[in-house]
């Protein structure tokens, strides 16, 4: 199941084309690793001068020093999703560098068996 929970007066000052291919990837993964029955779930939040958006799945999970190496261009590792599907790390590395160049960070937490969250700011649109 995916629930989106994003609020229409959330505005973001970034290149929306980045920010979409962001956001499939990250969906592409959460979907990658959660189970048919999982939930995965889409939140956007004005945090300060910032959005903050954040993709969470009920999946498989990471174990905690993995996760803090997924953004590292330094560590290449695959893992396997929930029907064998094999990738590359290269998603994640090209999401942490768009993220940037929108002035923005991203980050993971994990835990075995209880899924993951991905996060990343981006300014807020002062109109």
């Amino acid at each position: 199941m995916l629930e989106v929970k994003i609020s229409e007066d959330i505005v973001a000052f970034c290149d929306a084309k980045m920010i979409k291919i962001v956001i499939r990837n990250l969906l592409s993964n959460a979907i990658k690793f959660t189970e048919n029955n999982g939930k995965i779930e889409v939140t956007a939040v004005a945090n300060g001068d910032a959005i903050v958006v954040s993709i969470k799945d009920n999946g498989v999970g990471l174990e905690k020093d993995r996760a803090e190496k997924l953004f590292l261009h330094e560590e290449v590792f695959t893992t396997l999703g929930t029907k064998n599907e094999k990738g590359s790390g290269l998603g994640l590395r090209i999401c942490h560098n768009f993220i940037e160049s929108n002035n923005g960070k991203i980050w993971v937490e994990s835990e075995i068996g209880k899924g993951t969250t991905v996060s990343f700011s981006l300014p807020q649109n002062k109109l």
